[in-house]
């Protein structure tokens, strides 16, 4: 039942001052505005969020949680765009695009992983941000695991010549491609058009602009002996593209309960072949643009095994 694909364990980072991210609203077209007070959105955020750890612990899931008290970094619920890790004990900390999301570096959380799993080394790209480069990790780059591909769109969050170089140290082929929604806006990261499982994948291939790229991402996922769910572009604005599949006491995908609403029982019965939707309720969450597979900074890590005195 393990997989490659799907880490049993996550890190979350519970935010005690969430709103939408002035700095991000003119790329993301996802993002959606509050109508509610300051406060009232925070405390919503909050409960929202440890209602997910909740389920998630309840399915099995080991999570690792961190308070963020600080009032300047809206969007650090959403962690899995700053680090990823990779197994062999291997982990990136990547540059960000706007000023404030560079303030959720947080270097406790990769000092929890060396403690408390393999961690072989850390290679730290966050240094060009002062070069104007970006690659917001696992938001920028949807990562076949098993395939060894990093699927990109190309956008302002992906510096072509970054990725070439995270690909070269961690064994990833790049596939790039361009992608936009109805309205002709780009999209702004990956990880909400697609999320791949270890025996299914979730993309709306509607959204990449070129038909013949179009055809061989399929193609490829198709390769690895995946299925191929392709969703509407209704469906990926409501969050169905990002998911997250986990392994916790059976497979799991971790999915935002307006993502699950969004799919239709046929795409459902494909995902329940080999994991079993989790839904989490986190509306307040999504208005900042990102749903639950941001939410979740997956650990493709090999625990440490305790010495008992």
């Amino acid at each position: 039942m393990t997989s490659l694909q799907a880490p049993s364990a996550v890190v979350m980072i519970r935010p005690h001052h969430f709103r939408s991210n002035p700095e991000t609203k003119d790329d993301n077209a996802f993002q959606t505005q509050e109508n509610t007070s300051a406060e009232t959105t925070s405390a919503q955020a909050l409960a929202e969020f440890d209602g997910a750890v909740e389920t998630l612990r309840g399915a099995g899931v080991t999570v690792h949680v961190f308070d963020d008290t600080t009032i300047n970094t809206p969007d650090s619920v959403f962690p899995n765009n700053w680090f990823s890790t990779h197994a062999g004990g291997h982990v990136a900390v990547y540059p960000m695009f706007a000023d404030n999301r560079r303030k959720e570096r947080r270097w406790d959380v990769i000092e929890l992983l060396k403690r408390d799993y393999r961690v072989q080394d850390v290679i730290d790209y966050s240094g060009l941000e002062q070069d104007g480069l970006s690659l917001e990790g696992t938001g920028a780059m949807v990562l076949d695991h098993i395939g060894r591909i990093a699927y990109t769109v190309k956008s302002n969050r992906a510096d072509p010549i970054l990725l070439e170089r995270f690909c070269t140290h961690f064994n990833f082929e790049p596939m790039v491609f361009e992608a936009k929604d109805e309205a002709g806006r780009d999209v702004y990261h990956t990880n909400v058009l697609m999320g791949i499982g270890t025996e299914y994948a979730l993309i709306c291939l509607d959204m990449i602009v070129d038909p013949a790229r179009r055809s061989e991402v399929a193609a490829r996922l198709e390769e690895t002996g995946r299925s191929v769910i392709d969703l509407t572009q209704d469906q990926i604005a409501n969050f169905a593209g990002n998911a997250l599949e986990l392994t916790g006491k059976k497979r799991i995908l971790a999915l935002s309960a307006k993502a699950l609403d969004a799919l239709r029982p046929d795409q459902i019965a494909e995902i329940e072949r080999s994991a079993e939707p989790l839904p989490l309720t986190i509306p307040t969450i999504e208005t900042a643009g990102g749903s639950v597979r941001c939410m979740l900074a997956g650990i493709h890590l090999s625990p440490r095994e305790r010495i008992s005195a």
